[in-house]
């Protein structure tokens, strides 16, 4: 059985608006200077306090934890008002149904998201029922470490040389070679390739098209 593991943000759906924006609005809650777009878009994929250090790393706990409260709390109320923008890739849908219906596949998502964010997602998505485990921010380290993976294959009675993690960040791929399974980077999410690619890549996939191809390339690799 083949262990297909998903990031959510920047793999899954695109959610860059309604990330920047609730970046945005909870640093100016908090009343300090937002440190902008390109720095916002660089931690997606941490936990939320792992992502306030990293942003800005001179501030005290107390503040990054406010950070993160304010964070979350905007992000609810965009949800609740239905001001989220989070659209599946194009061509996502039509990879997560052919993987649903394979005997041979499990799938999974490892993601900085929350519980709620990524169970909201799946029921507007139509897409509940897809992944047999779901591992966020909520239950395990922050990526990149390898305990969400770990997890995902003990939730699916997986092995570590059938699976493969599909992320769009350098944290995924750390996290995957970490976890000792495939690393299939994405080019339509939110890190430069490069970034990617130094991160441990095994793979770069440009389009949802390729993808398939490029995870039965993977495994016919390892386990040929």
């Amino acid at each position: 059985m083949k262990l297909i593991i998903f990031d959510c943000d920047g793999t899954l759906v695109d959610s860059q608006h309604s990330i920047v924006h609730s970046m945005k609005t909870a640093y100016e809650r908090v009343g300090i200077v937002w440190p902008g777009r390109e720095a916002t878009m660089s931690i997606v994929g941490l936990s939320l306090t792992e992502a306030m250090q990293q942003m800005m790393p001179d501030l005290d706990d107390a503040t990054h934890k406010a950070l993160a409260e304010a964070y979350k709390d905007t992000f609810k109320q965009a949800r609740l008002s239905r001001l989220h923008d989070e659209p599946l890739y194009e061509g996502c849908r039509e990879v997560l149904d052919r993987y649903h219906a394979m005997d041979d596949v499990m799938m999974a998502i490892a993601t900085g998201k929350s519980q709620r964010g990524v169970r909201g997602m799946l029921e507007r998505e139509g897409l509940e029922g897809y992944f047999q485990s779901i591992q966020t921010a909520d239950d395990a380290p922050s990526k990149p470490h390898p305990a969400m993976i770990q997890q995902a294959i003990a939730d699916t009675g997986g092995h570590a040389d059938k699976t493969v993690m599909i992320g769009d960040t350098s944290y995924d791929m750390a996290m995957a070679r970490s976890a000792g399974v495939g690393a299939i980077g994405v080019s339509w999410g939110y890190h430069p390739v490069d970034h990617i690619q130094s991160s441990g890549a095994h793979v770069i996939v440009r389009h949802y098209n390729e993808l398939e191809a490029s995870v039965e390339k993977w495994f016919g690799q390892v386990n040929g």
